[in-house]
């Protein structure tokens, strides 16, 4: 997979905020090395990952103050990429220096601009209303490395299906089964995929923490954002209550955030958190994280297995069925920002000429 095959122009999680510290630790992001530190203010820093001397990492160099010195002759940088010391040398080429990254930090998150410094507009990071507001409780969840490429765990996050046949012990029943899947695109970035799975018993997790007495009507609507966010709505009220027609007093709801890291063709990180509109106590919201960690990690070992399939040579490429609809729109969502930043650097190059 090349650089040219990600959309750079836009935020992607780099880190939790809680991993983030007075140390360096580095992470590959579209398959660029990143150091990341905290400020003695207590901002974050992001600076490409490797000294342009010998290209020894940074990350394995020391924070001193606010600067890093290179581990390997101590050439040093500030947050801003610049160098600011040599040892053994007063003069310092101009050429002495090292990307620095835009950040930002919202939703528990620290999200980094891979592309155009001058393009990174701070309200276009992703936000949820719920995750702010008094009545609902956000709970963050971990960073899930799965080797598959970002795309393809795109393409779960898009896919109401799979959830009656993966998540039967946690996200899904059978019920679902043979219940039509609708999508529809909402902007050039926007896809909205749901269904609704009316009178029948609630899943595992929803019986377990909603406590309903009879059946329910269950809804799932998976709003994608290109190019690597998936944040899904879902919960059950008792059937008969009014819940499809927007009536949702005393339902059971959660938004679980899947916010994307694409590391490399082979790799991506899903940073995952729920928002919830019940309050529970610490016990029970541990107990909530590990149902979750139980079904993401069943998305894992499949998304794995499949990416294992593809790199192997077959005669036949694999069919479509009519589910397919909503990962083949993100697909091409995500395709048509990569063209269109590829047109705006040949349009820039071609000005500069």
């Amino acid at each position: 997979m090349t650089m040219a095959e990600y959309v750079r122009n836009a935020w992607y999680p780099a880190a939790w905020s809680r991993d983030i510290k007075r140390e360096l630790i580095s992470r590959r992001i579209l398959e660029q090395d990143v150091v990341l530190y905290r400020t003695s203010t207590g901002s974050a820093a992001a600076l490409e990952d490797a000294c342009p001397h010998r290209l020894t990492p940074l990350s394995m160099g020391r924070l001193k103050g606010d600067t890093i010195e290179c581990g390997y002759h101590g050439m040093t940088f500030d947050c801003r990429g610049e160098c600011v010391r040599i040892p053994g040398q007063d003069i310092i080429p101009r050429n002495a220096q090292v990307r620095s990254y835009p950040l930002i930090e919202s939703m528990g998150l620290v999200w980094i601009w891979m592309g155009d410094p001058a393009l990174a507009d701070p309200s276009a990071v992703y936000d949820l209303p719920q995750y702010h507001d008094a009545a609902w409780s956000a709970v963050e969840g971990d960073a899930l490395g799965i080797d598959c490429h970002y795309l393809s765990l795109a393409d779960n996050l898009c896919d109401p299906a799979h959830v009656s046949f993966v998540h039967l012990s946690t996200l899904g029943n059978t019920q679902g089964e043979d219940v039509p899947v609708h999508s529809e695109k909402r902007g050039e970035n926007t896809l909205v995929t749901w269904r609704w799975i009316l009178n029948a018993p609630a899943i595992p997790l929803f019986a377990q923490f909603g406590k309903f007495a009879g059946n329910v009507d269950r809804w799932h609507y998976y709003h994608y954002t290109a190019p690597s966010i998936a944040v899904i709505d879902f919960g059950s009220a008792l059937t008969g209550t009014g819940a499809p027609e927007g009536v949702r007093a005393g339902c059971v709801q959660i938004y679980a955030c899947h916010f994307i890291t694409p590391v490399d063709a082979d790799s991506c990180i899903d940073h995952w958190l729920f928002v919830k509109n019940f309050a529970t106590d610490e016990a029970t919201t541990k107990a909530m994280i590990e149902q979750f960690r139980i079904a993401f990690n069943e998305d894992k070992v499949i998304l794995e297995a499949i990416h294992r399939k593809e790199k192997q040579p077959r005669a036949r490429r694999p069919i479509r069925l009519a589910i397919d609809a909503a990962p083949t729109r993100m697909r091409q969502m995500v395709e048509n920002r990569i063209k269109a930043e590829a047109g705006s650097a040949r349009g820039s190059d071609a000005t500069a000429a």
